[in-house]
């Protein structure tokens, strides 16, 4: 059963429908569920598929393209001596096919381009030479790698340059479809069980699916993560190693990212991270918000050469806080760690970053969803008799208005009393004397369990709960 994709699956209908040869590309992190969502939309309509191998050299490529000929109707497929030849051999299969509509369909395509094998030469050829003459191609090619399906094939300068008909950026689930995959897998979970769900997974279908319908969240966490061998323990550098060729760098990106919540300049980055100051830092910035880990955004006020960069994949900020250099090596570690200082700070700072990646559904409760806006985050220090002040959203709105947002994680509704009512007022002030705004400020609160009614909340402008960000 296909969760959620709605959009994505019209789409890749609307190319199955055309009566033209279509040239397609889908890309998004490891274990999104790329594969399953293109499988399941054609089923069995397929002519030829081929999923390339994870660091093997072009010859043990080329052996494996030529099983894959084999195995569907070029019986007597010679081996290619090089990958034009391989394509030649895949036109020949295309032309011998009496379908309607020709799907092939390349899974893993980055892991086949080995150094000076030729290959992107050779999907320009096919593409160029031959499916782009006729009506009845339809060529998609996928791939984990996402900075190579961007630059290689999405920004292609070469003879692909402008040669895509459809592109789908794959994104993690959102917490309404996680809610459905729950039903699905029969999980039984309440909706503060699926916020918590997400806050160590993100929306990850694989990951759900590895969680066991027997057991309690806790112990399934300890089991992912803490166990032995546990699935999800050694994720983390297959993760990044499938995205990325060279890993190392955009690592000690991710790592000096996952020490500041609230992000950091490139300067900053570069600084921290020890990493040489030249474009390339750039350019892996850019890969790592292609892939969705993390989210740049000007501050309020600044200059786009001041954008920040901020960590925000869950999974991630996870592994930092909890599996990497665990000291305790104890396999209940989570199940003990429930209800402690260490998990109740964290639930709060992983609430915050949920609510950052559904900002539309907040933007949707609070009836702004067609007010054009961009969205912050901002501090400024301490000085003098001043107090220092951090907001971990801004929505910075054309119609005259922003909203100062504030997430609060509790078991029951959040009480503001008199010293916390103090630390609002100190954010809204020190925010509209720093930048000078004449907009009006809102104080709005995102909580999980809504807000308890007191003279203090009248100060509120605007509220929306956990509920909200379910919605779709």
């Amino acid at each position: 059963m296909l969760i959620g994709r709605t959009e994505e699956q019209k789409k890749l209908q609307k190319v199955y429908d055309s009566d033209q040869s279509e040239f397609v590309a889908v890309y998004g992190r490891r274990r999104v569920g790329k594969t399953y969502l293109i499988r399941e939309t054609f089923r069995n309509a397929f002519i030829f598929t081929h999923t390339g191998l994870a660091k093997k050299s072009t010859r043990e490529q080329l052996q494996n393209f030529q099983l894959s000929l084999r195995n569907q109707g070029m019986k007597k497929a010679p081996l290619p001596t090089n990958w034009l030849e391989a394509f030649d051999m895949l036109a020949h299969l295309v032309e011998r096919s009496k379908k309607k509509r020709k799907i092939v369909f390349i899974d893993e395509m980055p892991w086949m381009d080995a150094p000076r094998s030729s290959f992107l030469s050779a999907v320009e050829h096919f593409w160029n030479g031959f499916a782009a003459a006729r009506k009845d191609v339809v060529f998609i090619v996928c791939g984990s790698a996402t900075s190579w399906i961007i630059n290689k094939i999405v920004r292609n300068r070469g003879g692909l340059h402008n040669r895509l008909t459809c592109r789908i950026h794959l994104q993690q689930f959102t917490l309404n479809e996680c809610e459905q995959y729950a039903k699905h897998l029969r999980l039984g979970m309440s909706r503060r069980q699926i916020i918590e769900s997400y806050m160590l997974l993100g929306g990850v279908p694989y990951y759900w699916s590895l969680l066991d319908k027997e057991k309690s969240l806790a112990q399934n966490i300890d089991n992912l993560f803490f166990s032995r061998n546990g699935d999800l323990k050694d994720e983390f550098k297959e993760l990044y190693a499938s995205l990325f060729k060279r890993p190392e760098k955009y690592l000690a990106i991710i790592e000096t990212l996952g020490k500041k919540k609230t992000g950091m300049t490139r300067e900053e980055i570069v600084k921290e991270s020890k990493l040489p100051y030249n474009g390339t830092v750039s350019t892996m910035l850019e890969d790592l918000e292609n892939c969705g880990f993390i989210r740049k955004y000007a501050g309020i006020g600044k200059k786009t050469k001041d954008a920040i960069f901020q960590l925000i994949d869950q999974y991630t900020l996870f592994y930092f806080k909890f599996v990497q250099n665990n000291p305790v090596n104890d396999e209940h570690f989570w199940s003990k760690s429930i209800d402690k200082p260490i998990y109740n700070n964290w639930c709060g700072l992983a609430f915050e970053c949920l609510c950052l990646v559904h900002s539309r559904q907040i933007k949707e409760t609070l009836g702004i969803s067609g007010v054009i806006s961009s969205e912050y985050s901002w501090k400024v220090e301490g000085s003098g008799e001043k107090s220092g002040a951090q907001i971990d959203l801004l929505i910075d709105r054309v119609d005259g208005v922003i909203n100062l947002c504030e997430m609060k994680f509790s078991k029951k509704p959040f009480k503001i009393d008199a010293k916390y009512s103090k630390v609002l007022q100190n954010k809204r002030n020190r925010l509209i004397e720093t930048t000078h705004t004449s907009k009006a400020v809102h104080i709005t609160m995102v909580t999980s369990e809504g807000l308890v009614r007191n003279a203090y909340s009248d100060d509120i402008q605007n509220q929306a709960t956990a509920d909200d960000l379910f919605r779709p």
